[in-house]
């Protein structure tokens, strides 16, 4: 059955990562697919920015386990590597604590040389986190890459297989300090609980398997940037016939007889559809897309109910001139718990903050001018439920990252040579890009909010729809984002082979996907 024969049609709200990767699925395996995103471009939060001739990511900015990415690619008749070309970092980044720098890379020998000279004692320790957190991911991947969507999936060979080695009751810092004894580098391995948008002191245990990861399989830099990923699904889902329309937002997803019809278009315009695949803010879309009533489980109170991930402040700048300066740096602040704790426990801004610097120019000519350079720099803050006025604070916050850049002392005075100027706060967020309650991290990962606690990735209230992204199993982060996508894609294929007996066969080389 070619495609229009009936093939069932899937309309994808929003053209972030999970949104894309679906579609990009789904179109492949010869849905009729249609994207509408709110934005003038496709990405999301994870999208591109232009300011006058430079280029940045607005959000993500480095990739990990780049095989899920191809695998995700080749399940869609096409290699990653004829649209993206990738860059290995090395080192992973540069952690700066005062004078201390610690260049940390997946060369595990070099890399436990280096903290035995900057932290001695600490070499065995690094051993024992690479041989248990591997085993530990080993026993994880598998509940990364299924649906939990009854409480009987907690009963399952793989979790009781999982079970022992998850440390899901205990916190990342307490699993990192069995393996060091300096806080510096504990630090060093437990600052990717922020991927998470939260503390290493409440983060879950299990979550030590993101720094695993980076340590394992290393960092990618995609040229041009993580955007050109995004723009490359786009590319792919319209090869196999999908339709992407920006600047389109949607207004109410239909529902006939408790199942979703289709979307109630900001313009007016009414699309008919036999599937919806959410890819929007997860709270932005409970709260925003659905009648009021029809929801229960995740009506608005229930939504301002739950726990959310912190937010962050950007400052984007174009400079004239080199920024020496490696490609990722965390420069940690001098009481890096008391900063962790104003932000995630007190909501209030901390006066010594730790930042995160990008610097992608230094190994990508294409995001400034020749000789110029595009420079991100994110401070993580409270959300909005902090209740920070951001109309208040945004100038003086600017100002603050712009004096802490001042005071690294590779980049000198950097003040005369900025050329273009962007700071957005988490009211930008919300506000400007649909992030309920600024959280750019979005639902946070605490254990009433994992695997089955987590929304399903099978819609729970409404029939015929599908989450994916960040705020659905298995969480945020771009590799999970993915993975979300394909368990997404799978449950809504499996219902559509049930229910109305289609048949679809993978695309191939062509990427002419059918029904059967």
């Amino acid at each position: 059955m070619s495609r229009g024969e009936g093939a069932a049609k899937v309309a994808v709200i929003g053209a972030g990562p999970g949104g894309l990767a679906a579609a990009m699925l789904l179109a492949a395996e010869g849905y009729e697919v249609e994207v509408h995103e709110k934005q003038a471009d496709v990405g999301g939060r994870s999208g591109e920015l232009r300011l006058g001739e430079y280029r940045f990511d607005r959000g993500a900015t480095f990739l990990m386990m780049p095989h899920l990415l191809e695998e995700l690619f080749t399940s869609a008749g096409r290699s990653l590597h004829s649209y993206v070309s990738m860059h290995e970092l090395n080192p992973l980044y540069a952690l700066h604590f005062g004078d201390t720098v610690f260049t940390p890379s997946t060369d595990q020998d070099s890399t436990e040389e280096q903290i035995e000279r900057l932290f001695p004692g600490n070499g065995e320790g690094y051993r024992r986190f690479i041989a248990e957190e591997g085993e530990k991911l080993e026993r994880v991947i598998p509940l990364l890459q299924r649906p939990f969507q009854s409480l009987r999936d907690y009963i399952k060979r793989d979790v009781l297989h999982a079970l022992p080695k998850l440390n899901a009751a205990d916190t990342v810092y307490n699993r990192l300090s069995q393996y060091f004894d300096d806080e510096r580098l504990r630090f060093s391995f437990a600052f990717q609980a922020k991927y998470l948008g939260m503390s290493p002191w409440e983060c879950p245990g299990t979550f030590t398997i993101l720094s695993y990861m980076e340590h394992r399989y290393g960092l990618y830099h995609p040229i041009g940037g993580i955007n050109r990923v995004l723009q490359a699904m786009a590319e792919v889902i319209k090869e196999h016939g999908g339709r992407i329309h920006t600047s389109s937002g949607v207004q109410r997803i239909l529902i006939k007889n408790g199942n979703a019809a289709g979307l109630l278009l900001e313009s007016g315009e009414r699309v008919e559809a036999d599937y919806v695949v959410i890819g929007a803010d997860f709270g932005s879309a409970m709260t925003q897309l659905f009648e009021p009533g029809v929801l229960k489980r995740y009506a608005p109170a229930k939504i301002a109910g739950k726990r959310y991930s912190c937010s962050t402040a950007m400052l984007y700048l174009g400079v004239d001139g080199a920024v020496d300066l490696a490609h990722h740096s965390v420069h940690f602040a001098q009481d890096y718990r008391r900063n962790v704790e104003e932000l995630s426990k007190l909501g209030k801004l901390s006066k010594d903050a730790s930042i995160y610097v990008h610097n992608p120019s230094v190994i990508d000519p294409t995001l400034a001018p020749a000789g110029k350079s595009s420079l991100y720099v994110l401070m993580p803050v409270p959300n909005l439920t902090a209740g920070i006025d951001w109309v208040q604070e945004r100038g003086a916050v600017e100002a603050q990252l712009m004096e802490q850049l001042q005071r690294i002392p590779q980049l000198g005075d950097l003040s005369g040579r900025v050329e273009e100027s962007l700071f957005f706060s988490p009211l930008d967020w919300q506000n400007k890009l649909n992030v309920y309650n600024g959280a750019t991290f979005n639902l946070a990962h605490n254990l009433g909010q994992m695997m089955y606690l987590r929304p399903h990735n099978t819609f729970q209230e409404v029939g015929g729809i599908w989450l994916v992204g960040g705020g659905t199993h298995p969480g945020s982060g771009l590799p999970t984002i993915f993975e979300s996508a394909k368990i997404s894609v799978r449950l809504l294929r499996e219902h559509d082979r049930a229910v109305h007996g289609r048949r679809y066969v993978q695309a191939g080389a062509t990427g002419t996907g059918a029904a059967l």
